[in-house]
């Protein structure tokens, strides 16, 4: 009776063991490497790893790293094993290949390995001002007070747009940061404030409903001056900013490289684009991502993803494929 016993309790643990060992191997690990963990993009990142475990039932483990910015990621393209997943500017990839700009003397036969897999919320312009301001244009900031902010893109995008088109210097620049343009709008010690990120800008929110705002659009000729990528931000969006707003953003795309196999590439999209709306009813950023983004990319997307695009009939560039 008890060799009985041992011999069952000897096939029980068996059974279980291939069990777990089926388990393990069917797990995909997947590294994503973000933005700084104070950023909207590490809240996204995090976002798309629940996501992924509740869209694969636990398949697609995904562990988020904090990266000190977008050319750190595609960097570490060239060095990193597996399902390295990271997010940038399609236009950063293109730079890396041609070794220009920051990637000047980094060239790397490596950065033709990445691959495209989807689009996420892109960064997007916003000249936010006060309601009462009397500001309707960018003419009409003329010696108005404004907070563009320091360092990040939003500043830089900011400065280069006054001087695009013949604002600068004609226009006070806050000393302050980017952090309390809230407060100080709501207290008018600023007219207004320009900040970049993907829509809706939580701050904006903040603004449009505690102090009143107006988005101000850009004109066709002044989106195209800026060299960006336009973007509409629809009515309703804000709070009393009921029309339509025209701007400039810079796409953001989740690349990886391939190290990474089709079967895995298909699964991280499928999952990613079926889990889109659910993300989008906790986080309205997601809601402003559509397969036309596509459009942005630049370079080629993985087979894998470009599997399923084609299974669910997405057109994506000629030049991507």
């Amino acid at each position: 009776m008890r060799k009985k016993f041992v011999k069952s309790l000897s096939m029980a643990v068996f059974a279980g063991s291939l069990a777990f060992a089926g388990s393990a191997y069917s797990e995909t690990r997947v590294t994503y490497k973000s933005a700084k963990s104070t950023s909207s993009y590490y809240q996204m990142a995090v976002q798309i790893a629940e996501a992924m475990k509740t869209g694969s039932n636990g398949n697609i483990i995904v562990t988020v790293e904090e990266s000190q910015g977008s050319v750190q990621n595609v960097m570490e393209a060239t060095v990193r094993p597996g399902n390295y997943v990271f997010t940038t500017p399609p236009v950063l990839v293109k730079l890396a290949n041609a070794g220009k700009a920051m990637f000047k003397d980094k060239k790397n036969p490596k950065f033709a390995t990445i691959r495209a897999l989807f689009p996420i919320p892109s960064l997007t312009m916003h000249f936010v001002v006060r309601d009462d301001s009397g500001i309707n244009s960018f003419t009409d900031l003329e010696g108005k007070t404004l907070l563009i902010g320091k360092g990040s893109f939003g500043a830089r995008e900011g400065a280069k747009y006054l001087k695009l088109f013949g604002m600068e210097g004609k226009v006070k620049l806050a000393d302050v940061e980017l952090s309390n343009a809230v407060p100080a709008l709501k207290n008018k010690q600023i007219d207004g404030f320009v900040t970049a990120g993907s829509y809706p800008a939580p701050n904006v929110i903040e603004a449009a409903a505690g102090t009143g705002v107006k988005v101000l659009s850009l004109s066709d000729d002044q989106i195209k001056k800026t060299k960006r990528t336009k973007l509409t931000i629809p009515g309703g969006t804000y709070s009393g900013v009921d029309g339509d707003t025209n701007t400039t953003s810079l796409p953001v795309v989740a690349y990886t490289t391939t190290n990474m196999d089709d079967a895995t590439a298909y699964s991280l999209t499928k999952t990613y684009w079926e889990q889109k709306a659910k993300m989008g009813k906790g986080n309205a950023w997601w809601n402003g991502v559509s397969a036309k983004m596509l459009e942005n990319i630049t370079g080629k997307i993985h087979p894998g993803a470009l599997k399923y695009y084609k299974e669910i009939g997405v057109s994506v560039p000629a030049t991507a494929q």
